[in-house]
């Protein structure tokens, strides 16, 4: 069935829209009055009135629902696969198609992905971020650097437990750019919490300049270890390679403005 939008559409009574109002119906009561007149003008059967309403409600809560998971996430740069160019990157295309499934994400597995810098860590695991919650998942995004003030700032009231169990709310958590910057201790105690506190419960996907193996150049050794023994199992590893796509395309020019 298809609804005609129209200026002239008659409102919906006042007793009516307060009733929408208060049972909090805004996307049926926005569509109501163009819904009505379309099917009186085109004899629709009262059981398919009542069906588009109910859907364009649904998929109004649903989009708010997406717009507002979106914002508390906190994702970088609002990149996805609609600009992900899977040629380019060293990702094997089966490897790119599997993952984009989610499937691993069902199963609380993890992901780990390291590479040089520019070699599309950071857009790969964000447009499978969006896509998750396209899919009505929770994401949490962090960097090391700000989970690290989250958990820091809760150990100073007491609230590391709440903070943890608030953050695994998510069904995929990202901690982007682990060893990009110096860390020290603090830093390492929250990775690991977190890591701890997921294990074989959420999925935690990690970019890094480093791969897993060599994450006891930024923490201690005996940490590192605990660590990565709970992040790899189960997960999935991949290492990128190539050169910056971001400083490829600069040298050639593109996405440069010229100054006026």
């Amino acid at each position: 069935m298809t609804v005609t939008t129209t200026a002239t559409a008659p409102p919906l009574p006042e007793d009516l829209t307060a009733v929408l109002k208060r049972m909090r119906m805004p996307y049926l009561r926005a569509i109501a009055p163009d819904v009505l007149a379309t099917a009186k003008a085109q004899r629709w059967d009262p059981t398919e009135v009542l069906r588009v309403l109910i859907a364009e409600e649904a998929r109004g809560r649903d989009e708010a629902t997406k717009a507002a998971r979106r914002k508390s996430a906190g994702l970088p740069a609002g990149k996805t696969f609609s600009s992900w160019r899977e040629s380019d990157s060293s990702i094997p295309a089966p490897t790119q198609s599997a993952l984009a499934t989610l499937e691993w994400v069902h199963r609380a597995e993890n992901l780990a992905i390291s590479g040089p810098s520019g070699t599309g860590k950071t857009h790969f695991v964000e447009a499978l971020a969006h896509q998750a919650i396209d899919a009505g998942m929770r994401v949490a995004w962090f960097t090391l650097e700000s989970l690290t003030t989250a958990i820091g700032r809760a150990s100073v009231d007491g609230s590391i437990s709440k903070t943890i169990a608030r953050i695994t709310r998510a069904e995929l958590i990202v901690v982007d750019d682990i060893g990009m910057l110096p860390s020290g201790q603090a830093a390492a105690e929250a990775f690991y919490r977190l890591v701890d506190a997921t294990y074989e419960r959420r999925s935690l996907a990690v970019t890094s300049n480093l791969h897993p193996a060599g994450f006891d150049t930024f923490m201690p050794k005996t940490l590192a270890t605990a660590t990565v023994d709970r992040l790899l199992h189960p997960a999935h590893v991949i290492t990128t390679e190539g050169t910056s796509m971001r400083l490829t395309e600069a040298t050639a020019g593109h996405g440069v403005i010229p100054l006026t």
